[in-house]
């Protein structure tokens, strides 16, 4: 009589999504929405989610000798910022808009690194208290990350009017919102399964 050996259950990876509030200002609107965000994230299922205050990182000014891509680091401030970053598998990068753009704080975190981004996919939800919902600043974003080699999903957010939204309780979203930034979910977790079987065919 022969024993077949015990089917081992498929493990199913998680996508470590870090999600990135990349206001500064310690009274943003943009805290409570990336915390809304990081629980539509979770409750989505399949992410394994990083919440990431750039606020409470609190990079200075780039001030590496050398550049980002050689990945030769002077400060441990950049070394633990390039761990955090160099673990995510994908980001949704929470965004203001300062005067038509995304801003200086954001931009500087940006350059201190370089491989810790490429090939990542990468979703963004701008907001802004005036009508646009912060579009603009995402479309200046846009040529940066793709200069980095990161992969922007199909979909965005744009978020109007935030201070209306934001209540005793935190972010009061929108009914359609839920849906919507469902379907930037949708693209990253695509964009991330798409790239994870790309490295197992190389």
């Amino acid at each position: 009589m022969t024993h077949q050996q015990p089917h081992e259950p498929e493990v199913l990876t998680m996508t470590r999504l870090h999600v990135i509030s990349a206001a500064t200002r310690p009274t943003s609107a943009g805290r409570p929405l990336a915390r809304w965000v990081t629980e539509r994230a979770r409750e989505r299922g399949g992410f394994d989610v990083t919440p990431v205050d750039l606020a409470e990182i609190a990079l200075p000014f780039l001030d590496e000798p050398e550049y980002a891509s050689t990945g030769n680091y002077a400060h441990q401030h950049t070394r633990d910022w390039s761990a955090l970053v160099d673990s995510a598998d994908a980001f949704l990068f929470v965004l203001p808009m300062y005067n038509g753009g995304f801003t200086a704080p954001f931009k500087n975190a940006i350059d201190f690194l370089y491989n810790e981004w490429k090939g990542k996919p990468v979703g963004i939800v701008s907001y802004s208290a005036g009508p646009t919902g912060g579009a603009p600043a995402a479309e200046m974003l846009l040529p940066v990350l793709t200069r980095l080699g990161m992969l922007p999903a199909e979909h965005s957010v744009a978020i109007p009017g935030i201070p209306k939204l934001l209540g005793p309780e935190g972010f009061q979203a929108p009914e359609t919102l839920a849906g919507e930034l469902a379907g930037v979910l949708d693209d990253v977790a695509e964009l991330a399964a798409q790239r994870a079987a790309e490295a197992v065919t190389v």
